[in-house]
């Protein structure tokens, strides 16, 4: 600990992202991207910003790409909020609309960079166990005070879906608080609660580029929601970095949002290789959620679930292990291509059925 340091900083467990190993080639499945590449509309449009206007500040404003996100989800400009990522339109929102005064609600099982927000902003955290299924128990959401609730939908990293038309009772039942729906992996199989927003003025629904458009790399994520939380999120980021998209990144994120064949295409794709590994890890005696993400959450009875992760990595195959309780026996899989997934398996029977 650095004598420099602020005491929040001195205080701060940040987040721990997948590794990145660089001293082998591996088959990656431990950080929930896309194994396949974006639109070569993203591409060309990225290629054509390449210009002398890089000399230029981008617009504060992200008018072009919040009207295109509009469109799309058949809300206004005013209703729509763009960032550098879904990760950093959460921190946005951590900042905006929770009070320290009263306990934030997530659950124990989740996004773990949920906690670090809220100790990042001096937030109470007040953690809502999941059910032996994994089940996130939205009546626990009615039941404790609070001062907002993040609801991750499809969960991470259990994978398990809500149906959107079960969250209609936590935000009715929580008018004066803000209710966040971080919808990272909805289109893997899920149903957004983008059509909701109108209807429940404290619903604040999150989305990211990253997964289902391939643009891990690119980093834009956006928010839909009333007007007066789109001001509120605004007033913070204004506060911070008024540019917080670069011109690539708008171009490119325009084109991926325009390109809706192609992303229907590959969600569609990962979807198909998801299912098909599941019932093949089932065969094998393996326990899998029920999941609509792009990854799975997997456990052997006969096999340690780190035991599992280190021998796939010695075979060059990265999956996420959580030392956590209740899901240290668990594996978090990421759904690569058919080859991919194919070398996956082999490489799992082998260690399961020796």
């Amino acid at each position: 600990m650095s004598k420099f340091w602020s005491p929040l900083a001195a205080k701060l467990v940040p987040y721990v992202p997948g590794e990145q190993p660089k001293d082998k080639k591996y088959i990656k499945l431990n950080t929930n991207e896309n194994p396949y590449p974006p639109s070569p509309k993203v591409l060309e449009a990225i290629q054509a910003a390449v210009n002398e206007d890089l000399r230029l500040y981008p617009d504060p404003t992200c008018q072009q790409l919040i009207d295109t996100l509009a469109d799309y989800h058949k809300l206004s400009s005013k209703e729509v909020f763009v960032g550098n990522g879904s990760d950093e339109v959460l921190a946005f929102a951590f900042a905006a609309f929770f009070d320290p005064a009263k306990p934030v609600l997530f659950a124990d099982i989740t996004y773990s960079f949920y906690k670090v927000y809220a100790e990042f902003y001096g937030l109470q955290a007040d953690l809502v166990p999941l059910d032996e299924q994994f089940r996130i128990p939205l009546d626990e959401f009615m039941n404790r005070e609070n001062g907002g609730i993040v609801i991750p939908n499809p969960n991470a990293p259990t994978a398990m879906l809500i149906p959107v038309d079960d969250l209609r009772p936590v935000l009715a039942h929580n008018q004066n608080q803000v209710v966040i729906i971080d919808e990272a992996y909805i289109d893997f199989g899920g149903e957004s609660a983008a059509a909701l927003v109108r209807e429940y003025p404290n619903l604040l629904v999150v989305q990211t580029l990253s997964k289902s458009r391939s643009l891990a790399g690119l980093r834009v994520g956006w928010a839909l929601g009333s007007e007066e939380l789109i001001d509120g999120l605004n007033r913070v980021k204004n506060s911070f970095n008024s540019y917080t998209i670069d011109r690539l990144a708008l171009a490119g994120a325009i084109a991926a949002m325009e390109d809706e064949s192609y992303f229907l295409e590959t969600a569609a794709k990962v979807s198909a290789t998801r299912e098909a590994t599941s019932a093949a890890l089932r065969e094998l005696g393996f326990i899998v959620t029920d999941s609509k993400a792009n990854f799975l959450f997997v456990s052997h009875p006969n096999v340690e679930a780190e035991t599992l992760f280190l021998k796939l990595r010695e075979q060059g195959v990265l999956v996420r292990y959580f030392k956590q309780l209740r899901i240290d026996r668990f594996l978090r899989v990421s759904i690569g291509t058919d080859d991919e997934m194919d070398a996956f398996l082999h490489a799992v029977k082998a260690i399961v059925q020796p």
